[in-house]
Formats: structure tokens, C-alpha cells, sequence
């Protein structure tokens, strides 16, 4: 079952530049930046109410992150749910015809396991499942 919505991501080509222009729109700072090397990403993340945003910067061309932008430019990314148990959640939206974009979950940012749904199978949209790793 979808918790809440963890963060909302939002692909960006410069992340000085963006987290400025968000700690201005939020009245705060970020509390973490994080890289992470596997997907070819800089994060930064605000709290915002128990919601995130999840600032996204390509660190190579080759990144998911920079053909995003390549393609669509810098914008709404992907939303992420909460969930208690990835891996029962990843079966529950197989068997419901959900397109997954992995196999089994994968470590990400802000101590999470992570599960993408491919945007063709739900309405347009990128969506992540996110598990605190205990």
C-alpha cells in the first residue's frame, strides 16, 4: 500500500542555482545533498511538511537525469510514494499490471530502497516506491 507521498522530484541542470532559487520559494535551506554515483546524480533535499523535494542534477550525459532534460528540460521528474514493504508492493503492482522499471529494489538517496513504475502504465508519470532501510 501507497503511504504518502515521500518527495516530489524535479530534474534541474544547475543544483547551486536551483537550491537557491527553492530556498527562496521554501524560506529554508536543504537539509542534505547527497551523490549518487550508480544513477549519475547530484540530489538536494528540503522538507517541506512531510513531503520532500528531491532537487535532481545530472553529474555525466549519460545519466537518466541529463536525457530527461535533454528531452523534456528541467521540471516535475517523478513523485514518490512511501512504503512499508518494497518488495510486497513491487508483486501487488505486477499482479495489477504495473509496468516496473526493475527487477528487484535498489539502494538510492536519502537512505532509501527504490522502485520505479514506468510512466506508460501509470497515466504519464514517472513514479518511485521508497522504503526507509531500517
Amino acid at each position: 500500500m501507497l503511504l504518502n507521498v515521500e518527495h516530489i522530484g524535479i530534474a534541474v541542470r544547475n543544483l547551486a542555482e536551483a537550491e537557491e532559487r527553492y530556498q527562496r520559494l521554501l524560506g529554508k535551506a536543504p537539509y542534505k545533498q547527497e551523490l549518487v554515483e550508480r544513477e549519475g546524480v547530484r540530489t538536494s533535499f528540503f522538507q517541506t511538511g512531510e513531503a520532500k523535494v528531491e532537487l535532481l542534477e545530472a553529474t555525466s550525459p549519460e545519466s537518466p537525469i541529463a536525457r530527461f532534460i535533454e528531452k523534456k528540460g528541467e521540471g516535475l521528474h517523478h513523485i514518490a510514494f512511501e512504503v512499508e514493504d518494497i518488495l510486497a508492493e513491487m508483486n501487488r503492482l505486477r499482479e495489477e499490471g504495473f509496468e516496473l522499471l526493475q527487477d528487484a529494489p535498489r539502494r538510492g538517496a536519502d537512505n532509501k530502497l527504490v522502485c520505479f513504475i514506468h510512466p506508460k502504465s501509470a497515466g504519464g508519470v514517472l513514479m518511485e516506491l521508497c522504503q526507509t532501510i531500517r
